[in-house]
């Protein structure tokens, strides 16, 4: 019998491939001689699953976010049982901000490459906005859910510190990959700023 192929892990290796050149030479340097060439596929296998370049930086986007998730997810599991919401956002923004720091992976020159190739592709960046609309959503929440157990100010913008914190990681990780910040100076300002959102409105007063 023939075998069966897998399109998904097909579509998969190729967009692995394709964030291998990526991080090694940059996203000028991809196209589909060049992908095809690093997954050892046929360039016309390539545009057989990818029928323009487009498709295959979205699906490549995705596949990079789904592992950004993934990666979440672990360092989310973890804080353990109940963690904090401060505890939370710092693991999320943490974890995305790592993927900048040059000794630990090349995600982060990948993620900043395909937001500079998202910028003038309006439909590649609806997807991509529609990712960073879910983390500020999900940081505004936990702001809210710190603000109703006094571990945050009551006058605090739950919107405005999400975009404030998704920011500042944003930023600090172009500054790892482009100024050779370091790691434990960009989450030292990170921590910095966690510690002012999430601040208790009633400080526990010292024992005399």
């Amino acid at each position: 019998m023939p075998k069966r192929v897998d399109h998904q892990e097909r579509r998969e290796h190729i967009a692995m491939a394709l964030m291998r050149v990526a991080a090694a030479q940059g996203l000028e340097s991809v196209s589909v001689r060049h992908v095809a060439s690093e997954a050892g596929v046929t360039t016309g296998m390539v545009q057989h699953y990818f029928p323009s370049k487009d498709a295959m930086m979205q699906f490549a986007m995705d596949t990079a976010s789904a592992g950004f998730e993934q990666r979440i997810t672990v360092a989310v599991d973890a804080l353990g049982e109940g963690p904090s919401a401060r505890d939370l956002v710092g693991a999320v923004l943490t974890t995305l901000m790592r993927t900048s720091d040059p000794g630990v992976a090349g995600d982060g020159r990948v993620a900043l490459a395909f937001m500079a190739y998202a910028a003038s592709r309006p439909t590649v960046a609806a997807g991509l906005e529609r990712s960073n609309a879910a983390l500020r959503d999900f940081i505004a929440s936990q702001v809210r859910i710190a603000i109703s157990e006094g571990l945050a100010p009551a006058s605090l913008d739950p919107e405005s510190a999400a975009v404030t914190l998704t920011a500042l990681t944003d930023g600090l990780a172009v500054q790892m990959l482009s100024s050779n910040l370091s790691l434990e100076t960009a989450t030292a300002v990170l921590e910095a700023q966690l510690d002012r959102t999430f601040t208790s409105e009633h400080p526990r007063q010292e024992s005399p």
